[in-house]
């Protein structure tokens, strides 16, 4: 029987795999780097309300599944894209050593045969322009003032840079998790044009330093459609995109990018996690997923940014499903 991580390589590069990669069991996650930043006590629920690094106020409204940042005129940190040198101010990485040393503990304790130490990045490059100026003035920044989104976006990548500096420093992480989403469930917020002009670039440098220095597996978190960004993600160096819900055609993207890059979801919280979740329901939409997916190139499991579930027990509902599944399949 192959490792957690053995079977995972044999799934992306087209191998031999002896089973379904479970969903995130491959990835532990070291959260505990004293250098993420969200903003809140995630620990405090909804209710919370806080500033991070940037300067961005977030605040979690009761009923919400997260936080979210605010961008009234009180609280938006970004109000003038052409004076962003002004008014956007990278924060600062430095930490003490011994602040590390929960991260560094918990790496050290990974079996590496089996799963792969993983940095952890959110609030990606497209997000953090809109946590900095609001949704509607990042958009039209693409059209209105290129040139100083251009010259925004490479500072954010140069804080990025400083970022994966410190994690690899402490943690030599074989893997990344980072977070980006790029588009709502229907379709993306740009045009694949613009993605290419604009994103691409910086994800280039970004997922080429880590590459560069260790990381084997690039793991990014995009919940949403984003079907016409896969050859840009290609390009970018990602190994696998996790969060690709089901109106992305996931079946056909395997058939149409299968060894060039992997897909990690297809079972949409939207449809499973919720109250009144039945194991019925669970069932129908993993066994869809398996087999019209097929075995390599994908990863069933929830479109969900983490190994967890709004609602108790969905999660592991699903793990236990994919694992009847690799008994009939495999």
């Amino acid at each position: 029987m192959l490792t957690i991580r053995q079977n995972l390589l044999e799934t992306i590069n087209g191998g031999n795999p002896d089973r379904f990669v479970k969903q995130y069991e491959f990835l532990d996650l070291i959260m505990e780097a004293p250098i993420l930043d969200f903003g809140i006590d995630f620990a405090a629920g909804p209710g919370s309300t806080g500033k991070n690094g940037w300067g961005v106020t977030i605040q979690w409204l009761e009923g919400q599944p997260g936080p979210f940042p605010v961008h009234d005129e009180e609280h938006i940190v970004l109000k003038d894209i052409t004076k962003w040198k002004e008014q956007v101010k990278m924060p600062s990485l430095e930490r003490p050593e011994e602040a590390w040393a929960a991260a560094v503990a918990h790496a050290n304790s990974v079996d590496r045969s089996e799963k792969f130490v993983t940095a952890c990045y959110f609030t990606g490059i497209f997000e953090q322009l809109h946590y900095l100026m609001g949704m509607e003035n990042a958009l039209m920044a693409f059209y209105e003032e290129p040139e100083a989104l251009h010259e925004l976006i490479d500072y954010l990548v140069e804080y990025e840079i400083k970022f994966a500096k410190e994690s690899i420093k402490y943690l030599k992480p074989d893997a990344l998790f980072h977070h980006d989403d790029w588009g709502t469930q229907k379709s993306t917020f740009i045009s694949p044009e613009m993605f290419a002009e604009f994103i691409e670039p910086a994800y280039k440098k970004i997922y080429g330093y880590y590459k560069e220095n260790g990381v084997e597996v690039v793991v990014h978190h995009c919940d949403s459609y984003a079907a016409t960004f896969v050859p840009s993600m290609i390009e970018m160096g990602l190994d696998i995109w996790q969060g690709c819900m089901s109106t992305n055609n996931v079946p056909e993207l395997v058939k149409m990018y299968g060894g060039k890059i992997s897909f990690m979801g297809d079972i949409d919280n939207g449809k499973l996690d919720k109250p009144d979740w039945t194991q019925e329901e669970v069932k129908i939409n993993v066994d869809r997923a398996c087999k019209e997916c097929g075995k390599l190139y994908y990863i069933p499991c929830l479109v969900m940014g983490g190994p967890d579930s709004l609602f108790p027990g969905v999660y592991d509902a699903v793990s236990a499903e994919i694992d009847q599944m690799s008994r009939e399949m495999f």
